[in-house]
């Protein structure tokens, strides 16, 4: 099972970020930024798995962002990472090209998407086409008249 899943950028600033279990916000900043140090210190053509106290991180760059999460010693690493690229591919599909001020301006969406692949640390939905139908019918839902704010009823 995750524990979390972050998006930071290459400066170490978090964009993303989601817990799986609970967790003192204290301490997710202090997790946060020792997992992106950890995760920046390291050069390009570096395993994608790190093992961290009694966890492994398990992290994948795309572009200017890092996409990291961290699962117990007895998880496939494997799976994890699959999630993320998962997760990248249903982004990418949905804003067309992602890129990060997509994910600024749009961090509702993105989160949004994310519960739709991930539940509970776990991969809810491995189609990403049933993803996609699901993240539509949810904006078809917004734009709809009766979920309009009430100054333009």
């Amino acid at each position: 099972m995750m524990q979390f899943f972050l998006l930071i950028n290459r400066q170490g600033k978090v964009r993303l970020a989601k817990w799986f279990v609970p967790t003192p916000t204290s301490e997710k900043n202090k997790i946060a930024r020792e997992v992106a140090q950890l995760v920046l210190s390291r050069r390009n053509k570096m395993c994608n798995f790190i093992d961290w106290k009694d966890r492994k991180i398990v992290y994948r760059r795309y572009a200017s962002l890092y996409f990291i999460t961290t699962v117990d010693n007895d998880d496939n690493e494997l799976y994890a990472l699959e999630a993320i690229h998962q997760y990248v591919e249903v982004l990418d599909r949905y804003f067309g090209n992602v890129c990060e001020l997509d994910l600024i301006f749009n961090f509702h969406k993105a989160y949004f998407v994310l519960d739709e692949v991930l539940l509970g640390g776990e991969l809810q939905e491995s189609s990403k086409k049933a993803i996609l139908k699901s993240v539509a019918q949810q904006d078809n839902l917004m734009e709809s008249p009766e979920h309009a704010p009430i100054s333009e009823i």
